[in-house]
């Protein structure tokens, strides 16, 4: 049984057809774009499940296609690049993208990332129930977020972050034990990736985001849900 259609932007061909080949040996329907211009000409016609972004890419980079697709769909995005460097990664995230991997990467990890972020999408709660926290209201059952009465986009992992934090209200979490209970990952050099995504829900819920009323800081140690 063919699973989830996955979308390849790569300009190196080595690369783009050996990922295409192992994924599709998974299972996967597997598309390829050697170029930006070329994935958004793809996307018009199919939605994939999950888009593997290389940055590195002429004419139209990694992060200016992320851009122009975060416009049309709400998809995981892995970036991949040989960047190593902090900036970068948060950049991605900041940007809309979910997952950062560097390259040369393993394909067992590229696997486990792939079905982590998807299996993180298809997400549908069971229950009716709604969160209310004075302004801050969250729809469990379809997963929407609204402050006073507005709706706010939020993308999947800032709603899976605030979900985990409300549902453990005045519970200190470290960044760390976040990253476990979101990515699911080892949270290893990944302490930015929650950092990036608690500035984000601040900005979207707080009225006041550098002395917030929700996401407190605990100072040496990580966040907590404020519930009086």
């Amino acid at each position: 049984m063919t699973k989830e259609t996955i979308l390849i932007v790569e300009d190196e061909e080595g690369i783009r057809e050996m990922t295409k080949l192992y994924l599709e040996g998974k299972g996967y329907s597997v598309l390829a774009a050697e170029n930006g211009q070329k994935a958004l000409n793809v996307i018009q016609d199919v939605s994939p499940q999950l888009i593997l972004l290389d940055i590195e890419m002429p004419d139209m980079n990694g992060f200016e296609v992320c851009q122009e697709i975060r416009k049309q769909l709400i998809v995981p995005i892995i970036f991949l690049s040989v960047r190593r460097s902090t900036m970068d990664k948060v950049k991605c995230f900041e940007l809309g993208g979910d997952d950062y991997m560097t390259k040369p990467y393993v394909f067992d990890e590229l696997l486990a990332r792939i079905q982590a972020n998807i299996r993180r999408y298809q997400y549908s709660p069971e229950s009716d129930d709604r969160i209310n926290c004075g302004s801050l209201e969250i729809d469990l059952n379809h997963y929407k977020c609204y402050i006073n009465g507005k709706p706010v986009h939020l993308y999947i992992k800032e709603m899976e972050l605030l979900v985990h934090l409300v549902k453990h209200p005045n519970r200190v979490w470290s960044h760390e034990q976040l990253y476990d209970q979101i990515w699911n990952l080892d949270a290893t050099g990944n302490i930015e990736t929650v950092k990036v995504h608690i500035s984000n829900l601040r900005r979207k819920i707080e009225e006041d985001p550098m002395n917030p009323k929700y996401i407190k800081t605990v100072r040496g140690f990580g966040y907590m849900f404020e519930m009086k």
